[in-house]
């Protein structure tokens, strides 16, 4: 068998970073040892199965882009996001992104609205193709739908876009008139 064969590729120990720290927000790790690059390199990879020197190269890659900061404060080390890598860990966050259905429905209904200028008709589409993949359902032009709770997707989807809260709205209704349709669409007791 290959020596390789339960390497990850770069692109995987660099996105692993960025969720990591995406996940966990600033992380601190004692700098008081000289090996400090090594000890860093230990508390990322305790539950990782990565090559050490990969890692190493791959926060240091991460550091000259921009996407992560390293600062020193009372001999301790902080690791953490910068806008650009919050974007760029979003990125690959929103390919596991899902709503959660609830055991039982809260009888609220989530809006979504959006008006994007036709300028940006490619993030209009791409948009309207993510709101289908999370479920959400058209109920009018450039108006979605849908019954759970998904205030924090949204949000992450308006991060990841770079959108406004008058681009993209999240409302919240108890009462939108005539729903029976939809919630057969969804699957809800009436």
């Amino acid at each position: 068998m290959n020596k390789y064969y339960f390497r990850k590729p770069k692109g995987e120990i660099v996105k692993d970073i960025l969720l990591w720290l995406a996940i966990g927000g600033a992380v601190a790790v004692a700098a008081s040892s000289p090996y400090f690059g090594m000890n860093l390199i230990k508390y990322f990879l305790k539950n990782k199965k990565h090559k050490a020197k990969s890692t190493n190269n791959a926060f240091w890659r991460l550091y000259k882009q921009g996407c992560i900061t390293l600062e020193r404060k009372n001999h301790q080390s902080y690791i953490s996001l910068t806008e650009e890598g919050r974007r760029r860990a979003g990125m690959y966050q929103i390919n596991d992104l899902a709503i959660k259905k609830p055991k039982q429905w809260d009888k609220k209904w989530r809006i979504v609205i959006f008006d994007i200028p036709h300028r940006n008709r490619f993030v209009r589409e791409v948009l309207r193709g993510m709101l289908k993949q999370l479920g959400f359902r058209l109920l009018q032009k450039s108006v979605w739908v849908h019954p759970f709770p998904c205030k924090e997707e949204i949000d992450l989807v308006r991060s990841l876009f770079g959108l406004t809260v008058e681009e993209l709205r999240l409302i919240i209704a108890q009462d939108m008139g005539e729903s029976a349709t939809l919630k057969k669409i969804f699957h809800l007791s009436q």
